[in-house]
Parts: structure tokens; C-alpha cells; sequence
């Protein structure tokens, strides 16, 4: 199993003058800790207007400056938002930002959070699904051929040769962002890799990863002339300390993310510049949900992630993926937690890749019988529950319409 670390780039209020600065420094500094102790991984987001949820706007920027901080650790967008960035800029940023790591770029690709985040670029939240797909298609050229033009409903442009190509051939890898759990399954068919949250048991994971695999093998319909990324990721919330008491005191951050995601998912942002989401978080922090949150995470001592880690990477998940910089958790303990994890637990996990590389390809060449458990019985992931729902893009398309006939 393969090891990354994610980045919302959170920030509490209150803030000060050299908040963000102080930010993304420390963010940058843990990257570079983590190309050091040998992680995979480091993959940041792109949010827009998510006050104290996440500060990540320009993420090729910020990745820009991590590639040269860093050697060998892959550098992955999880996720371009689609529908706010026009195909053309998203291949240059991307290209450029390839060549300046050397070729250790991975590509999510995702649409958006929805109103607060789509509105204010002119999209629409029905149409985020087919925007996707489109900008997809309008996209993958553009990194290889010399003249690419493209005529669609969304996106028109005439032919050109779109600079820099990338130094990856064809390009980076791609995965799709998977915040609805059913989206694992079409990510197998468009042959991407899948990016979703830490599922909420073992049997939910093996039944989505043996439906991700049967799609990819069995109905692959791909939107493009792409090559196939086989991968399942999840991110789960993260703190390592040496006893599991001192690891849930600091992982309170966590159970910020979770707070947030609910609370812009039902609210949005009523009154732009004047919330505050920490005082807000205040209450629930001490539900009974907050604790429940922080029991599903890899939280704990070295022992008990290398336990629950064992139970999800029996089942095929080829990435865990380490969400510790959260709510106000301090970037002492992150460094801390990110060395013990990596002293005590990573190595395990890394000897047995071999291992795991050898079931895959037997996967993919149909050496394997998949049993085709139903997944679709498993509709949530850990860190859900009714408050965090995400639609499909029929759900969506038919509150939409509610709204108008209401």
C-alpha cells in the first residue's frame, strides 16, 4: 500500500495579517518532510469562496513552489475543478508544473462543491456532470497533439498547439475525485483512478474496490484516448502519537472538516466575510457525532493504525491517504505524528507493495475472480452521515427542478 498526505489548507478564524503566509509555509515545510521520510504522495485541492475550510484556491501554485522543496514525493492535484478552469489552462498549468517537478505530477479531476463555489464562474450545479465530462474530452489532446481544437456545448476553441507538453507521456496520470461513493464505479469504467474518503468498513472497501476493478476490466467506456490508471486512494482523517489518548486529544481538526463539509453542504455562505465557522464548531465538537467522527479516522498509537491500515489493505486499496492538517491542529504535531507514522508504520505497508502489485496485475488480466459483492448497499463513507450526503447528478438535476416548479 502506497502512503500520501492531502491538504485543504484550513484556517480557523480568528485570523491575523500573517495567518495565511504562516499557512502555507508550514504546509510546504511538512511536504518537504515527507519527501524525506519516504512518503508516496502529497495531494492538495482546489476550493473557492470556502472561508476557514479551505484556502487551497490556486493550487498550481502552491504545488508549483513544492516541487522545489522536493525530490521524489509525487505531486497530485486532488482535484482540478473542471468546471471553473477552461481545458486550455488547465493543460498548460498542469504541463508547466510537470516539467518543474520532473515528472511527478498526478492529475484528479473533479466538479466542483457546488452554488458557492460554481455561481460566481457562471456554472450551473445540473450541469456540473456533463461540463466535466466535456472539458475531459476537450482537455487530454491538448497534451499531445500540435493543432487540438474543439467544438462543444460548454467549452469552443479554435485550433492550436497548446505549450508546454508535459515531460509524463502522454501525460500525468489521471484519477477522479469520488465524494458520491457510487462515482468509484465510474471512475472503473473512464479507466481513471479513483480518489474517495476512508470507507466506513472493511467489507464496504472490498466490495467497492472488486466494483471499481470489475468495471474497469469487464465495461470500460473511456472519455478519451487516455492510459488506464488502476488505483483506488482513500483520504482519511490522521493523527499518530505514541498512545491513543494523546492521539485523539490532537485530533480534534478532524472533526472540523467534518463540521465544515456539513454545515456549507446544508448552509452555504449567506453572508460572505462575516461567518465563523470555528465559533460555530464550538457546540458540536462534544456531540456524540463529533466523537464518532474521530473514532473513523487513522487516529490513534502506531498500533492501532497499523491494525485498521492491515484490515483495509487486505481488501485491494492501493492508497491510504493522510489528512492531518485540519481545524487548528498545530504543525509541531503534525511533523511529530508524520515521523512516528513513518518510523513505525510505513514500512510495513511499503515491503508488502510488491505484493500487492503482483494481485493487481493478475486483476487486470483477468488471472483473478472478482466476486461482484453489492456495493451499492454501502452508500456512505466514514466520515458521512446525513448531514453529509453528496447527490449524483440525477438527484441533483431533479432537486434543481424542484426548486423551479416550487
Amino acid at each position: 500500500m502506497k502512503v500520501g498526505i492531502f491538504y485543504e489548507l484550513q484556517l480557523p478564524r480568528p485570523w491575523g495579517e500573517r495567518s495565511e503566509y504562516q499557512l502555507l509555509q508550514d504546509a510546504l515545510a511538512q511536504i518537504e518532510l515527507a519527501d524525506r521520510l519516504g512518503f508516496d504522495y502529497a495531494w492538495c485541492v482546489e476550493h473557492h469562496f470556502l472561508e476557514e475550510y479551505s484556502h487551497c484556491s490556486a493550487p498550481e501554485v502552491f504545488l508549483g513552489a513544492a516541487t522545489q522543496r522536493t525530490q521524489r514525493i509525487r505531486l497530485g492535484h486532488g482535484i482540478i475543478q473542471l468546471p471553473t478552469n477552461h481545458p486550455i489552462r488547465v493543460a498548460e498549468r498542469v504541463a508547466t508544473l510537470d516539467l518543474l517537478s520532473g515528472g511527478r505530477v498526478e492529475l484528479g479531476l473533479g466538479e466542483g462543491q457546488g452554488p458557492v463555489e460554481l455561481h460566481p464562474f457562471g456554472r450551473r450545479v445540473r450541469d456540473k456532470r456533463e461540463v466535466w465530462e466535456e472539458s475531459v474530452r476537450a482537455l487530454v489532446p491538448a497534451f499531445t497533439e500540435q493543432r487540438w481544437e474543439w467544438h462543444g456545448e460548454f467549452f469552443d476553441f479554435p485550433a492550436r498547439n497548446v505549450v508546454p507538453k508535459p515531460m509524463q507521456k502522454p501525460h500525468p496520470p489521471l484519477w477522479v475525485a469520488c465524494s458520491n461513493i457510487t462515482t468509484i464505479a465510474s471512475a472503473g469504467r473512464w479507466g481513471m483512478g479513483a480518489l474517495g474518503f476512508q470507507f466506513v468498513s472493511p467489507a464496504a472497501a472490498h466490495a467497492w474496490v472488486n466494483r471499481y476493478y470489475l468495471e474497469l476490466t469487464k465495461n470500460q467506456a473511456k472519455l478519451a484516448d487516455y492510459p488506464t490508471n488502476p488505483n483506488i486512494a482513500m483520504v482519511s482523517g490522521f493523527m499518530c502519537a505514541p498512545t491513543d489518548e494523546e492521539a485523539l486529544a490532537k485530533a480534534s481538526g478532524w472533526t472540523f472538516f467534518v463540521f465544515c463539509l456539513s454545515h456549507y453542504g446544508r448552509h452555504g455562505i449567506p453572508n460572505p466575510g462575516e461567518g465563523n465557522m470555528w465559533q460555530a464548531y464550538q457546540e458540536w465538537r462534544h456531540t456524540d457525532k463529533a466523537q464518532e467522527t474521530l473514532r473513523s479516522g487513522l487516529i490513534g498509537s502506531p498500533d492501532t493504525i497499523r491494525r485498521r491500515l492491515r484490515e483495509f489493505e487486505a481488501t485491494g486499496v492501493d492508497q491510504v491517504i493522510l489528512l492531518a492538517q485540519a481545524g487548528r491542529t498545530a504543525h509541531e504535531d503534525i511533523c511529530r505524528s508524520l515521523e512516528l507514522f513513518a518510523r513505525e508504520v510505513m514500512p510495513e505497508f511499503h515491503a508488502r507493495e510488491p505484493e500487492h502489485a503482483r494481485w493487481k496485475a493478475d486483476v487486470l488480466a483477468g488471472r483473478v475472480d472478482l466476486d461482484a459483492d453489492d456495493a451499492d448497499t454501502y452508500k456512505l463513507y466514514a466520515h458521512q452521515n446525513e448531514d453529509i450526503v453528496r447527490l449524483t447528478p440525477a438527484e441533483l438535476k431533479a432537486k434543481m427542478a424542484a426548486k423551479e416548479r416550487a
